[in-house]
């Protein structure tokens, strides 16, 4: 019977806050042509990566890291790897993790994988939403490399998982103890991306952005539409929650300047609920399943200075999934769902 594996992906992180390294990993980052994608050549891409975003991002993001970073290093990568030992105890295949920037790399879990006699894996991007700057490139990256090393392997893919009730389930259950403290509001803040990638995942080009209320209108689009699974997500979340609709709303975090990206913003959030008398803020993160940058610095530490200098109080951002049993228990489902089918 061929022998078959797991590999989790998820995006990455620097090797260490020393600004080299950090220059390094954003390169890498944002070289990519699904992230930074404005229409140009790679030589144009590598000017304004390499000439003008990273010479003036590298310090700062440098100290940022240098905010969140563990004695055991990076919060993403130590908390992947716990996720994916807990994973491993549940499965009877090997469970690999690899980072689309950085280390751990594709091609080194691919390589391990094809060492070991794998000959098919199954992909499961930690991303719980459809995005070109996220899911999509990690897929990418993770066929073409499998298919350069080990070019006889097979590769099956975990789709997003934005509706999936065993994911909203688990988001439920690690938020509960939040939930249940006195609050006057819930934000859900994903990260944003431009809202020109909506248009251009939208093969009808007759819907996204077009459409009154085009989230929640029934679309083949809805496939490929990251705001749309966005706002499934939550609105799923917050029947299953029992959420007053007046007491959650959504918005967009991490954008760059330049061209509209997904709104509101989570930053003129935060002012618009200080301004309305909301003293005790709850965020919670759902696009990132582990903790990061983005949810321990740009939220954790950024958003409550802003929150409080707005007017506002109590500032409490829950923590992502990370290594919480229910989603142990939802990866677990989901992967060995996959080795049963193919077993069979």
């Amino acid at each position: 019977m061929p022998k078959r594996a797991v590999l989790l992906l998820n995006l990455g992180s620097p090797d260490s806050t020393a600004v080299p390294d950090v220059k390094r990993y954003l390169r890498e980052f944002l070289g990519d042509e699904r992230v930074i994608d404005k229409p140009g050549s790679a030589f144009l891409r590598g000017l304004l990566v390499n000439g003008i975003i990273i010479p003036s991002r590298a310090k700062n993001s440098a100290h940022a890291y240098s905010t969140i970073w563990t004695p055991e290093g990076s919060p993403l990568i130590t908390m992947s790897r716990r996720a994916q030992s807990l994973l491993q105890a549940r499965l009877d295949a090997p469970v690999e993790l690899a980072m689309n920037y950085g280390n751990p790399s594709i091609p080194d879990a691919i390589q391990r994988l094809a060492s070991a006699g794998v000959e098919e894996v199954l992909l499961f991007p930690q991303y719980p939403h459809y995005a070109m700057s996220s899911w999509e490139t990690v897929v990418v990256k993770a066929r073409r490399e499998a298919a350069r090393i080990a070019p006889r392997m097979k590769v099956a893919c975990e789709q997003p998982f934005y509706a999936d009730p065993d994911y909203i389930d688990a988001l439920v259950a690690s938020a509960r103890p939040y939930l249940d403290q006195p609050h006057d509001h819930l934000l859900f803040s994903y990260h944003s991306i431009p809202q020109r990638h909506l248009t251009k995942a939208d093969s009808s080009r007759a819907h996204c952005l077009t459409v009154p209320d085009c989230c929640t209108t029934c679309s083949p689009a809805h496939a490929t539409c990251y705001k749309a699974q966005v706002t499934r997500t939550t609105h799923l979340f917050a029947a299953r929650a029992g959420l007053a609709p007046d007491r959650w709303s959504i918005a967009f975090q991490s954008r760059l300047r330049g061209e509209p990206w997904l709104v509101p913003y989570t930053d003129a959030e935060y002012v618009r609920l200080a301004a309305e008398g909301k003293k005790r803020l709850l965020v919670i993160t759902p696009a990132f399943v582990t903790d990061c940058l983005e949810t321990l610095e740009e939220i954790r530490v950024r958003g409550a200075e802003d929150f409080k200098a707005a007017g506002g109080g109590d500032f409490t951002a829950i923590p992502c999934l990370n290594d919480h049993p229910a989603f142990v228990d939802f990866l677990a489902k989901r992967a060995a769902g996959w080795l049963t089918a193919a077993h069979a």
